[in-house]
């Protein structure tokens, strides 16, 4: 990834390259000024609001300086004239500002006096700009690139003592709880892709199909259909491929009967889910689960309730990476005028499901 800035990790170079892309999905003109992208194929560089075409994912470079774009051999966009003079939105700048703080001092406790001086502004003033702009607060955000970071070292093969440093974490006994709360099971099984981890499932009907429930010690990790049981278990074992994996149809039927129960609008205990997200998932996610039975939302709705009202296309992406169906109601998300978009599960089930929760006359 070309860029200005130097990044020292690859979970920090991703971290920052979705955010931006999800600034030109969204061509927020707030971000003019803070970065640019160039498109390979066609060798222009843009401000993140240009009105050109998107282009694929795969095409796309980031740069926080025109001039780095320009040196790298990108020319100008003769539709957004990313070479003139542009003053980036001063909140989004602030809230850059303490991204970037944060990012270099995972190490150390999130303070909003300790911040605000640093920024220049009010602690109470800082948390509401950073929260409204990312729909987290500071100390959320830490959380998230802590539990980033460590996950990148723990694919890396490093060792859970090394990772956990290098991510901020310390040695604290608290501190790796929060990490096993957040992985859904212990580093050290992380690292070796659920090794030693015990997932019990079953398989059975709903009305709009095969079912499989998949499950923890700490709830269910797996809600998905499928049109074949066999085809159901082959992609859960791919899933958790190092994990001890057992099927247990009567230690879950309860939990299977109360599937159904919530897909038919028969509403008993909730569900204990094992919720494995980014800060942005989890908070798109919570908020599905506040939907009502028999109700929509659109997905720019969705966005505008979680306080980010351009990233319509984010929490489309985050629908279509929801693990648990009808337990994360992501079918009752559809587009603005009315048409079902997309589902990870296949429209003809989406459209069923709408059919199954609409309100009889």
């Amino acid at each position: 990834m070309a860029t200005s800035k130097t990044f020292t990790d690859t979970d920090e170079r991703d971290f920052w390259s979705a955010r931006y892309w999800d600034a030109l999905a969204e061509r927020d003109r707030r971000l003019d000024g803070v970065f640019y992208y160039a498109v390979v194929t066609t060798g222009v560089y843009c401000r993140p609001s240009c009105a050109a075409r998107q282009p694929k994912r795969e095409n796309v470079l980031f740069f926080e300086k025109r001039e780095t774009a320009e040196q790298a051999g990108f020319r100008a966009c003769r539709r957004c004239h990313p070479e003139r003079e542009t003053h980036a939105d001063p909140q989004a700048e602030m809230v850059l500002r303490v991204c970037r703080h944060i990012d270099q001092h995972l190490d150390e406790p999130v303070r909003l006096e300790d911040l605000g001086r640093k920024i220049g502004l009010s602690p109470f003033h800082l948390q509401r700009t950073f929260k409204a702009w990312l729909g987290i607060t500071p100390r959320a955000y830490a959380d998230t690139r802590r539990l980033e970071s460590l996950k990148t070292g723990l694919k890396a093969g490093q060792d859970v003592t090394r990772s956990m440093y290098d991510a901020g974490y310390g040695s604290s006994s608290r501190l790796y709880e929060r990490a096993v709360s957040q992985l859904g099971m212990t580093p050290s099984r992380y690292r070796h892709q659920g090794a030693g981890a015990k997932i019990r499932f079953t398989i059975g009907e709903s009305p709009v199909g095969h079912v499989l429930l998949a499950a923890t010690d700490r709830g269910l990790c797996s809600i998905q259909f499928g049109d074949s049981r066999r085809e159901l278990e082959a992609t859960l074992r791919q899933t958790f491929p190092k994990a001890e994996i057992e099927r247990e149809d009567k230690e879950l039927a309860e939990w299977l009967e109360a599937l159904r129960g919530q897909m038919e609008g028969v509403f008993q205990r909730p569900l204990p889910l094992d919720i494995q997200a980014t800060a942005f998932q989890r908070l798109v996610w919570e908020h599905l689960r506040k939907i009502p039975y028999g109700q929509t939302a659109s997905y720019q709705k969705v966005a505008a309730a979680i306080g980010r009202p351009k990233a319509a296309r984010a929490v489309a992406r985050a629908c279509a990476s929801n693990p648990l169906a009808i337990a994360i109601p992501c079918h009752r998300v559809v587009r603005n005028d009315g048409q079902a978009g997309g589902y990870r599960w296949g429209l003809k089930r989406k459209a069923a499901l709408l059919e199954l929760e609409a309100p009889r006359n």
